[in-house]
């Protein structure tokens, strides 16, 4: 094997692979990409950790085809930090490869071919989805996916096609998002799975980056994701994910209505005198106001008044603030996941609203006015 490619366009593709690659790993070969050759103008790079597993296509200069294994970490590291634009790699006895940059040179120990695990494969039949409205799902809901490992069956989203209909749900115990989009034409395919949180974030890169449309399909253990050059495979996630429908608030007597900016700017403040242990702030709601307030034994206490269209009786509720304010951090977010001075002016005169019955009960979070989406996040209140 001999090509030519890009540095750039190398480095960018590897820096998406290592997504799913394993630091640390018992199988030696998991730590390696397998890299081969397509036709005379294209590469192909597949990684793998046997739940998920991401393949590249990548143009460039075929000189000899073939094949080989190279150690991830190491070859993405060496790649990203070369400050040639061209790289030439040729494979030479016993799966050594010499890599040549400019005035550097290096020559890496690869692995057979034969030794890389089975490779999935793209069911015919599939969906056509919009990489921009997967990636809004994905961006809106997978904040809400439980951490604990123990907790196997919330450890991912619970995604749903059901004719015109798009849904996303996922939870932590203590936190539920849940999005909706009736899409514009009716899926190939009906898909009710639950997706792992690691690769559920690497579909969102894939989307981000190469945008337009998405093929969505599945078989009993996998569910398949690829857009142009772009492919993901993972595992579906076995279990029962638990019965949403029962948590969402179906009445609510209060509602309040805020400015996004105003209201995520004092949660950020105030937060900083949050107790660390319990993390807790108290949100007093009356005629016209609320009153964010955050204190600590040890270090003091926060108070500030925020304006808010609510009329009704004085009501006290009780967060945790990293639940509230992720929410509030996504909530104007088109894609990215960022909040900067840039997104900040993009959600001025955006509002939220909080529906509410007492102190005791969920309290239901979404944006106000139209966005495309029926999206609602729902957070179990702190004892205050």
């Amino acid at each position: 094997m001999e090509i030519k490619i890009k540095r750039d366009v190398l480095n960018r593709e590897l820096a998406l692979i290592q997504g799913v690659i394993e630091r640390k790993t018992t199988i030696p070969v998991l730590s390696h990409l397998l890299v081969e050759t397509l036709g005379e103008q294209s590469i192909r790079i597949w990684g793998t950790d046997l739940d998920v597993t991401i393949r590249c296509d990548i143009e460039a200069d075929v000189i000899k085809p073939g094949s080989v294994c190279l150690q991830a970490r190491r070859l993405s590291d060496i790649v990203r930090n070369l400050d040639a634009e061209d790289l030439h790699f040729k494979k030479d006895k016993n799966e050594w490869v010499q890599l040549k940059a400019a005035r550097s040179n290096f020559r890496l120990a690869g692995i057979d071919r034969e030794k890389f695990p089975e490779l999935p494969k793209m069911p015919k039949q599939s969906s056509a989805f919009d990489a921009e409205s997967l990636e809004y799902m994905i961006t809106h809901t997978a904040f809400a996916i439980t951490n604990e490992q123990s907790r196997f069956t919330l450890s991912g989203a619970k995604f749903m096609l059901d004719g015109k209909t798009a849904r996303m749900v996922t939870t932590d115990g203590h936190r539920l998002a849940f999005i909706e989009k009736e899409m514009p034409e009716e899926s190939g395919i009906t898909l009710d799975t639950l997706v792992p949180k690691k690769a559920l974030l690497e579909v969102a890169k894939i989307a981000r980056d190469q945008g337009g449309i998405l093929k969505i399909a599945k078989d009993d253990k996998h569910i398949y994701f690829e857009g142009e050059t772009r492919f993901l495979a993972t595992r579906q996630l076995s279990g029962q994910f638990p019965n949403y429908e029962m948590v969402m608030p179906k009445q609510n007597e209060h509602k309040a209505v805020f400015d996004l900016n105003s209201m995520r700017s004092a949660v950020r403040l105030i937060s900083l005198m949050s107790d660390p242990r319990n993390q807790s702030m108290r949100l007093t709601f009356r005629n016209g106001e609320c009153e964010l307030n955050a204190k600590s034994s040890e270090e003091g206490e926060g108070t500030q008044i925020v304006p808010v269209d609510f009329a009704g009786a004085e009501t006290l509720l009780g967060f945790n603030w990293r639940y509230l304010y992720e929410f509030l951090n996504l909530a104007g977010v088109d894609t990215e996941i960022k909040v900067d001075e840039e997104q900040e002016k993009k959600d001025a005169g955006l509002r939220v609203a909080f529906q509410f019955t007492d102190t005791n009960t969920a309290t239901l979070s979404s944006i106000d006015g139209d966005t495309g989406y029926d999206y609602r996040y729902i957070v179990m209140p702190l004892r205050v």
